[in-house]
C-alpha cells in the first residue's frame, strides 16, 4: 500500500513511534549512556535476535523471540548483579532503537527488512514497559518502594501482560485501520473494516504460543541479571536460539505443506476444468470473510486450505463441467462433485476437516458448517461474476451478489452473503 493509501490511524502510530525514538535517541546521546556495559550488551543482544529472524514473504507475523526478549528485559531491569541500574526510559528506547536497527540493516540492504509497522509496535511496546517500570522500580528504586521477593516478580509479569497487551491493541487497530481502505483503483468509498473485535482476539490467541514464552523469558532475564549480573544473558539467549531455530523449521514445514496444497488445487486448471486463478481467489475470498465473521486463525488455515481445493471433485468427471462453473449446476450434481472432491482430499493426506468443508459445500446451508457455508457462496459468487461464457445473465459482480442474495433463504447464508459483499467493497482479498 503507498504512502498515500496509509490509512491516518495507521500513519499516527508510525508518527509517534518515530517521535519517541528521535526523543530516545536525542536524549541518550545529550545526556550519555548511563551503565555503558549493560547498554552494550542488551543492544548486541537485541542485534542478535533481529540479524537471525526469518524475513521474506510469509514471515510478517513471525516473532524474533531473542530481540523481543531481550529488549523486554531491558525495559524491566532495575538491578544488575545486586546493584541498582542507571538508565531510564529514554535509554530503553535508544538501545533497542539502535540495537534493531544494526540487526536489522543487512536484512533492508537485501531488500527484506522488517515492516514499518513491526518496527512501530516494537518502539512503543517497549516505551511503554519502560514508561510503567523504571519511574517505580529503575535506578534503585526498588527499595524505596518496598517491592521485594515474589511480589517484585508478580510487579514484572503484571506489567509484562499490561505491555502485551498494548501491543495487541496496536496490532489489532492497524489492521482494523487498513481493512477499512479499499484497494487501489477500487471504486468503492472506505467502509467500516473488518470489527476491532475478532481482530483484537486473533491477536492475543497468537500470544498464547510462543509470545507467551518469550515474554515469560523476558522476566527471567531481568530477574536472572538483578541477581547474577549479565552473565545470565548467554545462559537464556541459548534456549531462545534453539526455540527460534525449531519455530523457523516449523514455520518450514507450514510452508512447504501450503506449496504442496496449492499445486494439488492448481491440477484442475492445468487439466482445463477451471479457469485460471479461481481456486486461489476462492481462498482468498473464503479467508477474508471468514476473518470478518471472527474465526480464529486456526480455521482460517484450514478454511483457506479448502477454498483451494474446492473444484478437485471435478478431476472424477468423464465429461468436465462447461467452463468448471458448478454454482448453475442442479443441487444433486453439485453434491455429487463435492462428495467426489471430499474422497480425493481424503486420498491426499490433507487434513480431514478440509475435506469434510470440501464435501459438504453443497448442502444446504442449515446443514452446513460454518466454513462450508463460506466457500460455497465465494465459490458461487466467483462462478457468477467471473467472465465464464457459460454463466449468461450473470450481470457482472453486482449481479452476482443479489443472485446470492435471492438464494438466501435455501441456498446461502445471509450473514455470510452480506460479509462477502463488505469484503469486496473494500477489495476483496487484498
Amino acid at each position: 500500500m503507498s504512502a498515500a493509501r496509509t490509512p491516518c490511524a495507521v500513519r499516527l502510530v508510525h508518527g509517534a513511534a518515530a517521535l519517541v525514538a528521535a526523543a530516545g535517541l536525542g536524549w541518550t546521546l545529550w545526556y550519555g549512556v548511563g551503565d555503558g556495559d549493560t547498554a552494550l550488551a542488551f543492544g548486541i543482544l537485541v542485534a542478535a535476535g533481529e540479524l537471525t529472524r526469518r524475513t521474506g514473504p510469509g514471515s510478517e507475523r513471525e516473532p524474533a523471540p531473542l530481540g523481543t526478549a531481550g529488549a523486554l528485559a531491558y525495559a524491566l531491569l532495575g538491578q544488575n548483579a545486586g546493584h541498582p541500574t542507571a538508565h531510564g526510559v529514554p535509554q530503553v528506547v535508544a538501545v533497542v532503537v539502535a540495537g534493531a536497527l544494526a540487526g536489522t540493516a543487512p536484512h533492508i540492504a537485501r531488500g527484506r527488512g522488517p515492516t514499518a509497522d513491526h518496527m512501530a509496535r516494537r518502539v512503543l511496546t517497549v516505551a511503554f514497559a519502560a514508561a510503567c517500570f523504571q519511574p517505580l522500580c529503575g535506578s534503585g528504586r526498588t527499595a524505596a518502594w518496598a517491592v521485594r521477593g515474589p511480589s517484585y516478580a508478580m510487579v514484572l509479569l503484571l506489567l509484562l501482560g499490561l505491555t502485551a497487551l498494548c501491543d495487541a491493541v496496536l496490532a489489532a487497530a492497524m489492521a482494523h485501520a487498513r481493512t477499512r481502505c479499499p484497494a487501489p483503483g477500487s471504486p468503492h468509498r472506505p467502509g467500516r473494516g473488518v470489527p476491532i473485535g475478532p481482530l483484537l482476539g486473533e491477536e492475543l490467541r497468537a500470544l498464547a504460543g510462543i509470545g507467551s514464552a518469550v515474554c515469560a523469558t523476558g522476566v527471567v532475564m531481568a530477574l536472572g541479571v538483578a541477581v547474577a549480573g549479565l552473565w545470565a544473558l548467554p545462559v537464556f539467549s541459548v534456549p531462545l536460539l534453539l526455540t527460534q531455530l525449531s519455530l523457523r523449521r516449523h514455520t518450514l514445514v507450514r510452508t512447504t505443506y501450503r506449496q504442496t496444497i496449492t499445486s494439488l488445487a492448481r491440477a484442475t486448471e492445468i487439466a482445463g476444468y477451471t479457469p485460471h486463478g479461481h481456486a486461489r481467489r476462492v481462498a482468498g475470498l473464503s479467508r477474508a470473510v471468514g476473518r470478518e465473521l471472527g474465526l480464529a486463525e486456526p480455521a482460517l488455515t484450514v478454511l483457506e486450505y479448502a477454498g483451494l481445493m474446492h473444484d478437485i471433485g471435478q478431476l472424477s468427471l468423464v465429461d468436465p463441467v462447461p467452463g468448471g462453473a458448478t454454482a448453475p449446476l442442479p443441487p444433486a450434481e453439485q453434491r455429487r462433485i463435492a462428495l467426489l472432491g471430499g474422497a480425493v482430499v481424503r486420498q491426499t493426506g490433507v487434513d480431514a476437516k478440509v475435506a469434510v468443508i470440501v464435501e459438504r459445500q453443497a448442502d444446504p446451508y442449515r446443514e452446513q458448517p460454518l466454513t462450508a457455508r463460506i466457500v460455497r457462496a465465494v465459490n458461487a459468487y466467483e462462478d457468477l461474476a467471473g467472465e465464464n461464457e457459460e454463466v449468461k445473465g450473470a450481470g457482472g459482480p453486482l449481479g452476482a451478489l443479489e443472485r446470492l442474495r435471492l438464494g438466501t433463504g435455501h441456498d446461502y447464508q445471509p450473514e455470510v452473503v452480506e460479509s462477502l459483499a463488505r469484503v469486496l467493497a473494500r477489495g476483496g482479498a487484498a
